[in-house]
């Protein structure tokens, strides 16, 4: 009933006060238009907006007076609502209210995929809350501005307006570098997938929670948390990508991979050492960052069984299951350099008997992996192997993966992976 009193009182004010001041909201100047400023919202319908993990609009949101509102119907395992288009680089504004005790968010990076229930568990939140009225104590982690979970705000700098009143706020995304504002003032600031930020994720609420935060696109993502919100005024520009060059293995830890599996990975004499536990099982390891679009060389060399190979846009799901496209290494004769898809389809492409013999076994060999968009080639010891293009990788982000095949007796060796970023 709060609620319900309270968005009367503000659609009425809203109103009364649009009309004497003739302020217009959800447009955009001309100066905006030139820097390349869209809006998300058009101030009279959800156009561009549909349910988290779905085809349409059936959250409990809508439009009035000029404002996108939620309901106050949702609850944290529905009520969602992201936009049509992913985001990558960008700076995105916005102007929110919230209801007495209110709870609500702004999530980007958000992946949809039915492996994933809700968006948290792969999109940052930048938090909206009724710190002054929310009915029970809150973390710093938790209030307003908030990077959930990850990053508390600056206080000297924290001014928040009651429920009730306008807040603007901003999020600044530039190639991993993040930036909270509030009211005008820039309250949090950090580096995206530094070894301080992997620390915060891996020893706290997303220790459980292998994808989170690590997408480097994605939807932008409201919340409808049980409680009403208003927002207005959504704005974005997108920022330009940045390349680099990277260095997956450094030669002499296995500092930037995550293990998944009880199979053996190690360095020994400079090499990455992939090698059958006693399980005999399935084993892998991940980059913890995400790499898109990319060109990637490695050497490899097979030692008894060499049945392995190289995920990419892969991700990790509960259980040790890596969902994603394989580059494969395996003995001769089993498709070196073919790309298998780990669920759903298979083998996309196998390797012809004529080139079955550039495969050097017992020898050093070197793998070339570009995938841009919805293709993938391959090389192997510097002959072409694949050249796919598929819509459905086009449409994956995700990690570089080792594999170490099920069975036992396997043991390769790696080095020189080295990665240009596109």
């Amino acid at each position: 009933m709060k609620s319900r009193t309270l968005l009367l009182f503000v659609t009425g004010m809203m109103v009364l006060i649009t009309a004497c001041t003739g302020e217009k909201h959800n447009t955009l100047t001309k100066q905006e238009m030139a820097e390349g400023w869209e809006l998300l919202f058009d101030g009279k319908t959800l156009e561009g907006w549909r349910d988290y993990n779905g085809t349409e609009l059936t959250a409990p949101w809508f439009v009035e007076d000029g404002m996108i509102q939620a309901k106050g119907e949702g609850a944290d395992e529905h009520g969602y609502i992201v936009t049509e288009k992913l985001y990558e680089n960008f700076e995105l504004t916005w102007e929110w209210m919230i209801a007495d005790g209110g709870n609500s968010g702004v999530l980007y990076h958000v992946v949809e995929n039915p492996k994933f229930a809700v968006p948290y568990v792969t999109g940052p939140e930048y938090q909206l809350i009724d710190d002054l009225g929310f009915p029970q104590p809150l973390e710093d982690w938790q209030k307003t501005a908030a990077d959930y979970a990850m990053y508390t705000t600056d206080p000297a700098k924290t001014v928040i307006k009651p429920a009730g009143e306008w807040n603007s706020s901003k999020i600044v995304f530039d190639n991993g570098h993040v930036e909270h504002w509030l009211n005008g003032e820039k309250v949090i600031e950090f580096e995206a997938w530094t070894d301080d930020w992997f620390e915060r994720k891996n020893s706290g609420k997303w220790e459980n929670a292998p994808e989170y935060g690590i997408a480097r696109k994605g939807v932008i993502c409201l919340q409808d948390h049980g409680s009403a919100a208003w927002f207005r005024n959504i704005k974005i520009k997108e920022l330009p990508r940045v390349t680099k060059e990277v260095d997956l293995f450094n030669g002499e830890d296995l500092h930037g991979w995550e293990v998944y599996g009880t199979e053996k990975w190690y360095v020994q004499d400079g090499l990455l050492v992939c090698e059958s536990g006693p399980d005999k099982k399935y084993g892998y390891l991940a980059t913890r960052e995400y790499y898109d679009n990319f060109d990637l060389t490695v050497e490899f060399k097979q030692e008894a069984d060499g049945n392995s190979g190289v995920f990419f846009r892969s991700f990790i799901e509960p259980g040790v299951i890596v969902n994603g496209w394989q580059v494969e290494v395996a003995p001769k004769g089993h498709d070196t350099a073919g790309i298998y898809e780990s669920y759903g389809r298979g083998w996309l492409v196998q390797i012809p008997d004529e080139k079955e013999e550039i495969l050097k076994e017992g020898e050093w060999n070197t793998m070339r992996i570009r995938v841009e968009g919805d293709n993938v080639k391959t090389w192997l010891n510097d002959q072409e192997m694949v050249d796919l293009t598929d819509e459905t990788i086009g449409k994956a982000q995700g990690r570089i993966a080792l594999q170490i095949h099920d069975g036992g007796g396997i043991r390769v060796l790696w080095r020189n992976l080295k990665l240009q970023t596109l």
